[in-house]
């Protein structure tokens, strides 16, 4: 058993490995492109867009979401705002009331359905050339819409993403999201550059209309359609962009309850999604996305609950030694020997140092990115030591429910 324990931590070590140091040759050989076409071309004539803001009981958050809309730096007559109120039960359909007049904002109201079902009521209305949609607790960087629409210039551009950051982080969740968020920064500025971005977020992705026509509307899919409309658009071969410099700024949940079921429905629509689309996984047709990023992504699900559950395991397995030593001799305290020269050369200790190394070379390049004033904060680090402790409790319900058929709800 312990054998075999090793083999596999070598394996899942060497993995992890490899791909950190495949995804900063990405990210550098993309940036010394990048930097020759560092001069980003504005469009001569500005698109039309229409923003879908689809919100369910989000009267505390709405205003300034549709403010943060109204204050962006593009053409007032190319901009249109679309409020869909999906049945909710709190006073958000009286709080946005305030923009009925505003011929900006559209305000629409419907029974509930889900977020799916709120974004296919507006697109049904919808003639712009671009479509966006930006979540009712999230707040937009005033450039950001010119940045991303800039890089429709690029004709097979299908869609563009942008940078999410957490607003005002509170308290060690708060923190611990926020260093998530911004090393998530660098994974999808890399992953654009390879193609195989499998996600298009909610707070503000844009897509050209015409993806709509051509793959259909939004799917329920597991209350993650951000996920599979993405996909879907990955197997029609749609590109998908990026642009690391367009801010958005989302709430993120503040208890371990409210974080616990949003990462569940995270989870539990990612497995969901990769076994609908598991023929994508390991296909050269499919490029990066096939052979390199989904099978890295289910890699990091399954080690990340490997490793877990061999940190419980040798723990427990301690403490009962512990507990039998205690009951057989009494009490004693370890004796420590500390030597300067000794270098501990275990091949596992040794690759998960440079693993750590690389890790923390991505969070710096990471942080770079989002603009941040430091190379390194509290907030990578207690992500650094935290998010694995807690991520593996979502992730094991995820697939209990996968393996169960056990839906999860959005709240």
């Amino acid at each position: 058993m312990h054998i075999t324990s090793e083999i596999i931590t070598h394996i899942f070590l060497f993995i992890a490995l490899y791909l950190e140091v495949f995804f900063l040759i990405t990210y550098f050989e993309s940036r010394d492109r990048e930097h020759k076409l560092s001069i980003l071309k504005m469009p001569k004539k500005w698109p039309s867009v229409s923003i879908i803001v689809p919100a369910w009981n989000e009267e505390n958050t709405i205003l300034k979401t549709i403010f943060s809309l109204l204050k962006i730096n593009y053409p007032k007559d190319k901009l249109s705002i679309i409020v869909v109120d999906d049945g909710s039960t709190d006073n958000t359909w009286k709080v946005v009331q305030r923009f009925a007049r505003n011929k900006q904002v559209k305000l629409l109201r419907k029974e509930n359905g889900g977020k799916y079902t709120a974004l296919n009521y507006a697109l049904c209305s919808i003639d712009t050339e671009l479509v966006g949609c930006l979540d009712a607790d999230s707040y937009v960087h005033p450039e950001a819409l010119k940045r991303i629409v800039a890089k429709f210039e690029d004709r097979e551009m299908m869609a563009v993403t942008p940078s999410i950051k957490i607003f005002e982080p509170k308290g060690i969740l708060g923190f611990i999201q926020k260093g998530e968020y911004i090393f998530g920064i660098f994974l999808k500025k890399v992953f654009y550059h390879l193609n195989a971005l499998y996600i298009t977020p909610g707070p503000f992705s844009i897509f050209r209309k015409s993806v709509f026509d051509k793959i259909g509307h939004y799917r329920h899919a597991y209350n993650t359609e951000d996920i599979e409309i993405a996909m879907r658009m990955q197997r029609n071969g749609l590109k998908i962009g990026n642009v690391h410099d367009a801010f958005v700024y989302t709430v993120a949940p503040n208890t371990i309850k409210t974080l616990f079921k949003q990462r569940l429905r995270w989870a539990y629509g990612f497995l969901q999604n990769a076994i609908d689309h598991r023929d994508m996984f390991f296909k050269l047709q499919y490029g990066h996305l096939g052979i390199i990023v989904l099978p890295a992504a289910g890699f990091s699900f399954f080690s990340t609950l490997y490793f877990f559950g061999a940190i419980v395991f040798d723990w427990f397995s301690s403490l009962i030694v512990a507990i039998k030593k205690i009951a057989t001799i009494g009490l004693s305290f370890p004796k420590f020997n500390f030597d300067l020269f000794y270098i501990n050369t275990n091949l596992i200790v040794f690759v998960s140092i440079i693993a750590v190394v690389g890790t923390i070379f991505m969070i710096v390049t990471a942080r770079k990115l989002a603009e941040e004033k430091t190379k390194f904060g509290l907030d990578s680090i207690l992500f650094i030591l935290l998010y694995t402790l807690i991520a593996p409790f979502w992730m094991l319900k995820a697939l209990y429910n996968v393996a169960f058929a056990k839906e999860t709800k959005w709240r």
